[in-house]
């Protein structure tokens, strides 16, 4: 019965620790003490599993995901060779809970999840427009696995309004049937190390990817990667674990500088094809295009990526376990290119509520999954519970209604200078006046450095609660990520750090 030595283990221990049972332990003893395993077969144990089961390669699984008045649905493509597998060979489960999908690869013999992994996707995002009412879109999306030895059963799941998870779609892949492709593909552009700290199995991989650079502005890239990695790595809890990442790099030259704008007539087609204006929100920087975003980055192991956009026009995003981008040459590139990073890495929520966003609010929240942001419908079983002191209240007071009436004359300025053409260094200096605004009221009042509930996050001015008064999740000040952040990221880099 005790075939896993961690169960074995424990129940020896059970065994030894009650007294009662000392009959029992005498001849479970007896039984079992030429069956058990060697310290060195229980260390190897976990990959000899992963061995038998994959080789050590990376699938990924290309699917269609179709949606709008009409329903929802996915749609199976192809499955491909995504480069070596990245990842550990023994936490192959996702117990994080983040995300607004989930995927699960099963065995098809015994149905048992062999991996799992969160993520959330533009469909996820898209839908919850005003567009997604009236009119169908689709969106490539891929999933990425070890490459199975043998056939295995993808389901691919996502919440409810309840945020429940239920099943969307399955397919059997058979990893040697005409679905799969084993080829490896020849890799795009150039890989270069900004700095590694072991194998990549047991380090937490990051890759960027240069979007927008020209031949000739590869030497500006590499300025750009070291100049953000660099500020990454001062901000907590990355700095204390830098140890735990690899970064790469990716160099990926472009025919011009510069990248699609549509709403300022700037027209490019680039290596990811990234654009500003996702949902029509002008700030908002992603790539649609998945497959090709993929086949770049498969000429590097990673785990997470992000994609430096050279372009001086203010702008970013960050969508979890799927993408990240930053412009690079605004004053606030760092801010951006941090910030985004936190949406993609761990799945942080906007904390603000302010600005003008591609998606419709209001109405009641359940819980959020983000782990930075609450409905607060019990107090008492607060998420983050364990990092307010006693004596906290709970919803926490705050100068919301001043800080309303501060950020909206901010954005009644900011649609002036953009309807009026101004260049994107009246924006940046627009921004940094109210960044001093904001950093001196956020810093002032009674529970300024506390850990509570602060309502007013994730879009809604009502019914959805933020950790801390302020945090680089809801503004743009110097203070960095508030402790319940901290503690999202860190368990993060818990579950990939690790061999």
């Amino acid at each position: 019965v005790y075939d896993e030595p961690m169960k074995l283990r424990r129940a020896l221990l059970i065994a030894t620790a009650v007294p009662s049972l000392f009959l029992f332990k005498e001849v479970f003893l007896s039984s079992l003490l030429f069956s058990l395993p060697s310290s060195a077969e229980i260390s190897s144990s976990p990959n000899s599993d992963f061995d038998a089961r994959f080789t050590g390669r990376t699938m990924r699984v290309d699917l269609f995901h179709t949606g709008g008045p009409r329903g929802e649905v996915v749609a199976l493509d192809r499955a491909v060779d995504d480069g070596p597998w990245p990842g550990s060979r023994t936490r192959l489960l996702d117990e994080t809970n983040l995300g607004s999908h989930l995927f699960e690869v099963r065995d098809v013999r015994t149905n048992r999840v062999v991996f799992s992994r969160g993520f959330s996707s533009m469909f996820s995002e898209w839908e919850q427009t005003e567009e997604a009412k009236r009119a169908a879109r689709t969106f490539p999306e891929s999933l990425r696995l070890p490459w199975p030895r043998e056939k295995v059963r993808i389901v691919l799941e996502r919440r409810d309004k309840a945020n429940v998870f239920h099943e969307l779609f399955s397919a059997v892949i058979d990893p040697a049937g005409p679905e799969a492709n084993p080829a490896p593909r020849v890799p795009a552009g150039r890989v270069w190390t900004v700095f590694e700290n072991g194998a990549a199995a047991a380090k937490l991989d990051l890759l960027l990817l240069g979007e927008g650079y020209a031949e000739k502005d590869l030497p500006k890239f590499h300025a750009d990667v070291k100049r953000l990695v660099d500020i990454l790595f001062t901000y907590e809890p990355f700095k204390s674990r830098k140890a735990d990442f690899n970064v790469r790099a990716l160099d990926l030259p472009a025919s011009e500088s510069g990248v699609l704008r549509p709403d300022s007539r700037i027209f490019r087609r680039t290596p990811l094809s990234v654009q500003y204006g996702i949902f029509g929100s002008e700030r908002y920087v992603l790539t649609y295009d998945d497959r090709a975003l993929r086949e770049a980055a498969s000429a590097a192991p990673y785990d997470f990526l992000e994609i430096l956009v050279n372009d001086a026009r203010y702008g970013g995003g960050g969508i979890y376990n799927f993408q990240a981008t930053a412009s690079v040459d605004t004053g606030f590139s760092e801010y951006v290119f941090v910030h985004e990073f936190g949406h993609h890495f761990a799945g942080l929520a906007d904390e603000y509520y302010g600005s003008d966003v591609a998606y419709e609010t209001g109405g009641a929240k359940p819980e959020p999954w983000e782990p930075n942001v609450t409905a607060l419908l019990d107090p008492k079983a607060l998420k983050w519970a364990a990092l307010v002191e006693s004596g906290t209240p709970l919803p926490t007071p705050w100068e919301k209604e001043a800080f309303e009436k501060q950020t909206r004359g901010i954005q009644a300025e900011r649609k002036k200078l953009i309807a009026s053409g101004a260049p994107p260094s009246a924006l940046d200096d627009l921004f940094r006046r109210q960044m001093a605004l904001d950093s001196k009221l956020l810093s002032t009042m009674a529970w300024s450095g506390a850990v509570g509930a602060f309502e007013g996050a994730a879009y809604e001015a009502k019914g959805l609660y933020r950790p801390s008064a302020d945090c680089i999740m809801f503004t743009r000040d110097p203070g960095g990520f508030c402790p319940v952040c901290r503690r999202a990221i860190g368990r993060v880099i818990d579950e990939y750090s690790r061999p």
